[in-house]
């Protein structure tokens, strides 16, 4: 059964730092090409960022760019999503999702809320 669970979410002040863990099982993790995901209550899905197999290759949403890395540790079966300087903005509840043409198998989701 494949499973993605999501840990390291939580509340953050403007300028902080939050790193999430999506620990991956019941399938070859190296082997998917990985992203994250985000959801502002009453908005839609919003892609974060993505990385490639070996964790050589990464992208990254405008809005993220130069504050987010995404990383992945193939031996732990582990994706990760470092943040840092946070915004208010980048509150959200935040999605680890294999990517495999579509996202077809997500985490339960973190919370990540930035507020003073």
């Amino acid at each position: 059964e494949v499973q993605l669970v999501e840990s390291g979410g939580g509340l953050v002040q403007p300028g902080g730092s939050l790193r999430l863990s999506c620990a991956a099982s019941g399938f070859t993790f190296s082997s998917y090409i990985m992203s994250w995901v985000c959801q502002v209550p009453g908005k839609g899905l919003e892609w974060v960022s993505t990385i490639n197999l070996g964790g050589g290759y990464t992208i990254y949403a405008d809005s993220v760019k130069g504050r987010f890395t995404i990383s992945r540790d193939n031996a732990k079966n582990t994706l990760y999503l470092q943040m840092s300087n946070l915004k208010p903005e980048d509150t959200a509840v935040y999605y680890c999702a294999r990517d495999a043409t579509e996202y077809d198998y997500w985490g339960q989701g973190s919370q990540v809320t930035v507020s003073s």
